[in-house]
């Protein structure tokens, strides 16, 4: 029996440590979240939404308190996905002013919503009144059922 010492500092050892601990890195670095999914779902899980459903429209409505028309973004991507989106500014400090308690969110917000296939993408509108933003989505009419077609018989 052939029975060797490894020697921790030899070169080939080595290699072939930091090949293993960098196979491990790479492996978790596929797996792990990017830093824009995690703030986009951070931004969405801190804005709650409420969906209702009418029979001629959809709405969407989000509480937006002390939100100016141009902190809010509201878009359609790839066709079908309602995007609300936008930022809300921390207020500036004044001097001698400090504070004792902040509780209001600050930072960017985002939610995104699948449209349904009867929602008309081209009549969307938004409004922002007394710090709630009501988006409204018109349905798209259902079809007319088509009447049934009486053929003429003729005698021959």
């Amino acid at each position: 029996m052939d029975v060797r010492m490894i020697d921790y500092g030899n070169p080939l050892f080595t290699t072939l440590q930091h090949m293993l601990n960098a196979s491990e890195e790479a492996e978790k670095s596929y797996n792990a979240p990017t830093r824009t999914y995690v703030q986009d779902a951070k931004a969405m899980a801190a804005t709650p939404a409420d969906v209702k459903e009418y029979p001629n429209s959809y709405h969407f409505i989000i509480d937006m308190p002390g939100l100016k028309s141009g902190d809010i973004k509201v878009q359609v991507e790839e066709d079908n996905v309602l995007v609300i989106s936008g930022e809300r500014k921390r207020e500036e400090e004044k001097e001698g002013a400090k504070y004792l308690r902040m509780e209001r969110r600050v930072g960017k917000f985002m939610r995104k919503f699948a449209l349904p296939e009867n929602a008309n993408v081209d009549k969307i509108s938004a409004v922002c009144q007394d710090g709630v933003l009501r988006v409204t989505v018109e349905k798209i009419p259902p079809p007319e059922p088509k009447k049934p077609r009486t053929i003429d018989v003729r005698i021959a």
